[in-house]
């Protein structure tokens, strides 16, 4: 589990120990694996994405992938 900080930013080091009794986490990690999944994703996508403009592929084909139009590809990926 984390190590609690003065700024945790998931809250618990607030929780008052008397007050909410001890529960199974297994939603809270799969909350957690989750959301890494997603940030795994996402740092694939702008790789891939990266990878296809130096390859020379055009922000209208890389829309085409992505099933936007290019000017919201660039918007994304572009500016980055």
């Amino acid at each position: 589990m984390a190590i609690k900080t003065p700024n945790d930013s998931t809250g618990l080091d607030q929780l008052d120990v008397h007050r909410h009794p001890a529960r199974d986490a297994a939603h809270f990690r799969r909350i957690l694996a989750a959301r890494k999944a997603m940030a795994d994703a996402e740092q694939e996508l702008r790789d891939a994405v990266n990878e296809a403009r130096r390859a020379g592929d055009s922000w209208a084909v890389i829309g085409a992938a992505l099933d936007t139009t290019r000017q919201a590809a660039y918007q994304r990926f572009g500016r980055g």
